[in-house]
């Protein structure tokens, strides 16, 4: 395919988003029914539909309509390459018509130069202050792919090496002994051999401070009470702690045994009707469901999609897993609250309700992380279970 047929196709496919698919479920029925792309042509695809999607309402301001056409028409702008890529030729998109003329970004309001739908802002502001637009500017682009050396099986130089050896090249994250980032032939990475012998995993460095932050020792229990598919709990079990996982949902824990097995660590996991009969854990990790909004350079679309009313119901549901974990912690025991938003209402505001509720808990410290180049945005709050 050539370049200006990859946006066409993006064209396509963004189309069917706006409309209500998932990208996911857009770009898979794509590929299905354009059999003829190869993977770096699906791959060329994917990128300008998830760039379109970080900086959708930007694009279309400069585009001149919200459409699949005019996102892309001002993706191309920004990149200046409108004339080679909407050509009409082959199977590039049609010329550029009267009524499609560009427009200044300047001129539109805050909310669609800084790409998030308008009710957020006030959250962001509250949550980040007169750093808002700028750290707003920083979701605009693609995150960074960092990998957590396993450090029960591995060394990071060691890793280095095995991956330079498949022409995969990182370089270490500086200050954390066991992080790194990949800067050539990410998408390499889960077809590697230190991937599939259980080396390395995905991972993004702000997960990974406040899994380091913990300080785990080989003796002690830890439970990760909304595990998912487990990344934390490998992480966790690769410092040595005992750990059992659960989530509400047991279909979304399918993966941690075998990822255990490729790590060399033994993970534990608990359906709900048995975390009652468990003795309490020494520390209890509540890696709450949230926004994410600390994460949408990676699921841009999620930001679009969530609601007022969809993330007061997140508030609630965080409230509740906070006080389900906080009966699992024994007596001189931690409990941390965890999210990837970076909304007070989600962090800050749960931690004072919690304190409010919950007797017998003294909040030990708070952390807030910002987006920014080397990792997503992060909250966690540690506390203590007095005697």
């Amino acid at each position: 395919m050539t370049p200006a047929a990859r946006v066409a196709a993006a064209i396509e496919v963004l189309d069917e988003i706006f409309d209500g698919a998932t990208p996911e479920k857009a770009l898979t029925g794509w590929g299905r029914s354009h059999r003829f792309a190869g993977s770096k042509d699906r791959a060329a695809i994917r990128d300008h539909v998830f760039q379109a999607l970080r900086c959708k309402t930007s694009y279309g301001w400069i585009g001149g309509a919200a459409s699949g056409r005019g996102v892309m028409l001002g993706a191309m702008r920004v990149a200046g390459q409108v004339n080679e890529m909407f050509s009409g030729v082959g199977h590039a998109p049609n010329e550029v018509e009267a009524g499609e003329e560009a427009r200044s970004i300047s001129d539109a309001p805050r909310w669609i130069q800084c790409d998030m739908p308008e009710w957020m802002l006030t959250h962001f502001d509250a949550a980040l202050g007169a750093q808002t637009d700028k750290i707003l500017e920083t979701l605009k682009s693609r995150a960074g792919v960092f990998l957590r050396v396993n450090a029960a099986r591995s060394t990071t130089a060691e890793v280095i090496a095995l991956l330079a050896d498949e022409n995969i090249v990182t370089v270490p994250v500086e200050g954390m002994n066991y992080a790194l980032q990949v800067v050539e032939n990410e998408r390499r990475i889960a077809l590697s051999r230190p991937y599939a012998d259980g080396l390395i995993e995905l991972q993004d460095t702000s997960s990974q401070h406040a899994i380091l932050a913990l300080n785990l020792t080989k003796s002690q229990r830890v439970l990760d009470l909304c595990a998912g598919g487990g990344g934390k709990a490998l992480a966790m079990a690769a410092q040595g702690g005992e750990v059992t996982a659960h989530d509400i949902d047991p279909n979304r824990m399918v993966d941690i045994a075998p990822r255990a097995d490729r790590a060399g660590v033994k993970i534990n996991t608990a359906q709900t009707s048995e975390l009652a009969k468990l003795q309490p854990f020494d520390v209890v990790f509540v890696d709450a469901p949230c926004s994410g909004s600390g994460t949408w350079r990676r699921n841009p679309a999620a930001k679009w999609e969530l609601t007022e009313d969809r993330l007061k119901e997140l508030t609630t549901i965080q409230d509740k897993v906070l006080l389900q974990g906080a009966q699992r912690v024994r007596t001189g025991g931690t409990l941390v609250y965890a999210t990837c938003s970076v909304f007070d209402v989600e962090n800050g505001e749960r931690v004072q309700s919690f304190m409010k509720s919950a007797c017998g808990f003294s909040l030990l410290s708070q952390t807030s992380t910002a987006p920014h180049l080397l990792g997503d945005g992060f909250y966690f709050a540690e506390f203590t279970k007095d005697a």
